[in-house]
């Protein structure tokens, strides 16, 4: 099977989390770019709030699609100590790649936000989704900064997720991993996608405007 985009994939995860829907204590965060327009269908669906969590992933200089570690909102970096230790990366090009990331990250953050103030996810349910989980590093990375906010339980959530990576987050504690798929084998998330291009800033602003007027509209 594949998903004709983010949008059907959406709906689709969405199914698979109807538990969650018209909850006040339930928070949809979205992993950009590519995770934006799957959580605005889940958010939608839930009627949830939908806020995003910047993770930017630490590609190996040269192989920049293999993550030797993510960095995320909050100060967090998750280092994969089997790539960086099989490849020989030294602590400089890793704090070199990571000050480029970082820098990267606050711009988005500005841009995306403006000067609105991130959710309160304290005591709440807090659904992360991405459009596709491999590693799981960029994930990881959002996982570890998201418990510093005490929320009382969080969902990874992803319309297509590797069994390892499935394993891994259900191994966690007070994290369970939902998944519309996970097909073996993997190979990689874009493989599953009949219409995968980037998403771009625009789109990611325009999904986040129209998410928050709903959710504006429906408290009123």
């Amino acid at each position: 099977m594949e998903f004709i985009n983010r949008t059907h994939a959406g709906r689709l995860l969405a199914k698979h989390l109807d538990e969650y829907a018209n909850r006040s204590d339930v928070i949809v965060l979205a992993l950009p770019r590519g995770g934006v327009p799957v959580a605005y269908e889940v958010a939608h669906a839930l009627n949830a709030p939908l806020d995003v969590f910047l993770v930017r992933k630490l590609g190996v200089p040269g192989h920049e699609e293999l993550a030797m570690g993510a960095i995320a909102t909050g100060g967090v970096r998750v280092m994969n100590k089997y790539v960086v230790q099989s490849l020989g990366i030294s602590d400089r090009l890793i704090n070199e790649v990571a000050a480029k990331e970082q820098r990267e990250l606050e711009r988005r953050e500005r841009l995306y936000r403006g000067s609105e103030k991130p959710l309160d996810l304290a005591g709440r349910i807090v659904i992360v989704v991405d459009d596709g989980l491999a590693t799981g590093s960029t994930m990881t990375a959002a996982i570890d900064a998201v418990k510093r906010m005490k929320p009382s339980e969080i969902v990874v959530a992803a319309p297509v997720a590797s069994h390892e990576a499935c394993a891994f987050f259900n191994a966690l504690v007070d994290s369970t991993c939902v998944c519309f798929m996970s097909p073996e084998p993997f190979e990689a998330v874009g493989r599953w996608y009949r219409d995968f291009p980037q998403t771009n800033d625009a789109e990611v602003c325009y999904l986040l405007k129209h998410s928050k007027q709903r959710t504006r509209k429906h408290a009123a």
